[in-house]
């Protein structure tokens, strides 16, 4: 090779693979070869991903041919531990020399802060891109999030799916390798019907044109991705409809083709009057069809497929589908009309054999739990109905319907057909539906007072009762997703601008759960959790940490109140004062934790004797008293704005006055300015943690 870089390409063929991980499975390959090309010294310019349900692939571009020489640096004994008092090398001298395969008068030293040392400096020279390559790969290979592997054939060879070819071309020649027991060409597959025979890959840069000419392989997965999003949206319109695309599905779809054909289909649209999540579900969950909307949200008695084959008889491969859809509908049907068969509360007694687990008892218990906790919240509210208490006894009814036993994505959405249908109140009914949002981060939130105290009810409990038996989430690992049910109960609270107390509901809900509770530390962990998805929260909002730090360290209890505080510290910090009143009130922090101020914290003002010290007194007394008015009126903003009128005083005081002087009285008259002083700015948060 003649160039100082190249382009290298990886693909390996496999049987197809998993379509809902399959752009998971291709980011994590990536980035395992980015992470061993760094790791390595390997400089490039960029990395270009593809995916297809029969491919993994890389494209390298701008890869150095082999590593840079390097000078390796090991340290070793001081120089005072290395010679004895007469010069003769000790022990450790002795034995580093040996570890580094030299003689001791080999080694060098090396001058620090520290003192002399012993080192041996080796020059390696870098080795071939093309020698690294295939460990690379194998490494990245071996850490795919795959839960189970499996094997093929007579060997013992592992991977997610069994393996057919592998290309590995470094400025356009094979490299020398084996890895999961194929050897490395220049050849690989196209589609598996409109393609026959080896594709050879002459050209790195002919790659991606290649496969997707000869082959009928688009490989790249956004490119593919756009192609159908733009094909089935194109479809709805000429339907005069709008195709409900979610990301999943749409996902899930480009995992399936390598050649992507939409096409649209008919069903009967008497399956119409059964509710639309149904059939959309059954549509989505079985067939992986987009749904056709009209322009007012209502489901068309249409769908789009996208096949992996370009058919010369489209018509065939539609009525294939629509003969496909129908029994899934029919189905679905049959389940909304069984489940309407008798009243919701009649499921209930279904829940006592449903165990929410194993040391907290069923789900029944747990409805018990939310009717009482939802009907507290809902009363704290505003909300004088017991319509909160009725959807909490009725909220997981539906869970042990036909239905929802089918499509479990429909939890709560039948609940609320079904209690419709039985003569429930409609708050009820929406509230069932409700208290499962949010479901995700920017999900909607529920609107009627009875669903909001029904969904703070439902995922406080679930909170309390795992924090009770020890099982709390740890690293990646929250089976009962309970950071997402933490940040659901403080956006409610936060965006609706509600008045609750967090420590009192976590209270409640323990008082609930009773001796089911194990762990006695529970309220307080529980507290603590919760609190802390503050810090992920405003991150994303780009507040920084030292803001949240400072409200978090007075622990505010009620969570509009300290999204309050945060705002305001947040505007405040950009104050030009702020930076000088965060720096006093460290400093103040600092002189106050040296003493214990046990007297009477009201000033002498007969022992005021410097200008400076009388002036922020003074200042203190005015400002003060107008700013706790407005704090104690949650405005903050206002009140802060206030204080920071004092920055003049606070300065001259630190220029002009001695605080610790001999006089004791004096000195602990001045500790209680500094000390009132502080706890005006504690009133919102402590402004000493924010950075300078």
């Amino acid at each position: 090779m003649s160039n100082e870089v190249a382009d290298l390409l990886v693909e390996l063929g496999t049987e197809e693979l998993p379509p809902k991980a399959l752009k998971k499975l291709s980011d994590a390959f990536t980035e395992g070869v980015r992470a061993g090309l760094i790791s390595n010294k390997l400089s490039f310019a960029a990395i270009q991903s593809f995916a297809t349900p029969r491919r993994l692939a890389i494209k390298i571009s701008g890869l150095a041919i082999k590593q840079e020489n390097q000078t390796v640096q090991r340290k070793g004994p001081s120089l005072k531990a290395a010679y004895d008092a007469e010069g003769n090398p000790s022990k450790a001298a002795l034995g580093f020399a040996k570890s580094c395969g030299v003689e001791i008068d080999q080694l060098q030293t090396q001058e620090t802060k520290k003192g002399t040392w012993l080192v041996f400096e080796n020059n390696q020279l870098g080795q071939d891109t093309e020698v690294l390559i295939p460990a690379i790969i194998e490494d990245s290979l071996s850490k795919l999030p795959i839960p189970k592997r499996m094997t093929w054939g007579s060997h013992r060879i592992a991977f997610v799916r069994p393996v057919h070819w592998l290309i590995l071309l470094f400025d356009d020649k094979v490299i020398t390798a084996t890895i999961l027991g194929k050897t490395a060409s220049n050849t690989s597959l196209g589609h598996r019907f409109h393609s026959t025979g080896k594709i050879v890959i002459k050209s790195i840069g002919e790659y991606e044109e290649t496969l997707e000419k000869v082959g009928r392989v688009i490989a790249d997965f956004d490119k593919r991705k756009a192609i159908i999003k733009q094909q089935v949206e194109t479809i709805a319109k000429s339907l005069s409809g709008v195709a409900q695309i979610e990301e999943d599905l749409l996902n899930e779809v480009t995992g399936l083709v390598e050649w992507p054909v939409a096409l649209a289909g008919k069903f009967d649209p008497s399956f119409l009057e059964i509710p639309q999540e149904c059939l959309i579900s059954a549509m989505k969950e079985h067939q992986k069809y987009f749904p056709v909307l009209d322009a007012n949200g209502k489901l068309l008695p249409v769908f789009i497929t996208v096949s992996n084959i370009e058919s010369k008889e489209p018509e065939k491969v539609i009525a294939g589908n629509e003969k496909v859809i129908r029994p899934r509908l029919a189905d679905a049907a049959f389940f909304f009309n069984t489940d309407k068969s008798q009243v919701l509360e009649k499921y209930n007694s279904r829940l006592h054999k449903l165990v929410f687990q194993e040391n907290l008892g069923t789900v029944f218990e747990k409805t018990q739990r939310i009717s009482a906790l939802a009907n507290s919240i809902a009363k704290e509210i505003g909300d004088a109905s017991t319509n909160a208490k009725r959807a909490g006894e009725l909220c997981k009814a539906d869970l042990v319907t036909e239905m929802v036993g089918e499509f479990p994505d429909l939890q709560g959405t039948m609940g609320r057909y079904y209690a419709s249908h039985c003569g429930e109140n409609s708050e009820v009914a929406q509230a069932i539906e409700e208290q499962y949002l949010p479901r995700y981060a920017g999900d909607s939130l529920p609107q009627s007072k009875p669903g909001i105290a029904l969904s703070i009810a439902d995922k406080l409990d679930t909170i309390v009762a795992i924090f009770g038996v020890g099982q709390t989430p740890s690293g990646s690992k929250d089976p009962f997703a309970l950071r997402r049910s933490a940040l659901g109960i403080l956006r409610i609270i936060i965006e609706k601008d509600l008045d609750l107390d967090l420590k009192c509901l976590i209270n409640d809900a323990a008082t609930l759960l009773g001796n089911k509770i194990t762990d006695t530390d529970t309220q307080q962990n529980v507290f603590d959790f919760i609190n802390g998805r503050f810090r992920d929260w405003y991150k994303q909002d780009g507040i920084d940490t030292d803001v949240i730090i400072a409200v978090a360290n007075l622990k505010p209890s009620k969570p509009s109140d300290f999204n309050k505080r945060v705002k305001a510290i947040a505007q405040f910090k950009e104050n030009p004062a702020a930076q000088a009143l965060s720096a006093a009130n460290k400093r103040v922090s600092n002189i106050l934790k040296k003493v214990v101020i046990t007297f009477d914290k009201k000033i002498n003002e007969s022992l005021l004797i410097e200008d400076a010290e009388k002036k922020l007194a003074n200042a203190i007394d005015q400002q003060g008293n107008e700013a706790s008015r407005l704090f104690d009126r949650n405005q903050y903003n206002e009140g802060l704005k206030l204080l920071a009128t004092l920055r003049p005083e606070v300065d001259r005081f630190f220029d002009e006055v001695m605080v610790m002087t001999d006089d004791d009285d004096i000195r602990d008259n001045r500790l209680i300015l500094l000390n009132n002083l502080r706890e005006l700015f504690l009133q919102v948060a402590d402004i000493s943690e924010l950075s300078q």
